[in-house]
């Protein structure tokens, strides 16, 4: 893997059932490790500076049924299972709503 000057990767969560695109979110190599170990999407927060389960408090969780990496090796792919909506808003996906392209 190749991780940025944060130490970190991009990750993108799709849904393995239905190809949407639920989220995008940054990996650690630890949160790496930590999805391959235990299935479940593993991400690193940012803003806390720290590991975090997704669904860990609210019950939205991402079984992880793949993990592919792009050509470059610089950004993960995460094929889940999603249960509930992805979005911390409460929507399926992060990505419903806003077209740039229906603004201009």
């Amino acid at each position: 893997m190749q991780y940025n000057s944060e130490g970190l990767v991009p990750a993108v969560a799709q849904d393995a059932s239905d190809g949407s695109v639920l989220m995008l979110a940054w990996m650690s190599p630890e949160a790496l490790a930590q999805t391959l170990e235990t299935g479940r999407a593993t991400y690193y927060s940012r803003s806390r500076q720290e590991l975090w389960v997704k669904g860990e408090t609210s019950g939205h969780e991402q079984q992880v049924r793949d993990v592919l990496v792009d050509c470059d090796g610089d950004t993960i792919l995460l094929l889940v299972d999603q249960t509930g909506p992805a979005c911390h808003t409460g929507t399926p996906t992060c990505f419903s709503g806003r077209s740039l392209l229906e603004q201009s």
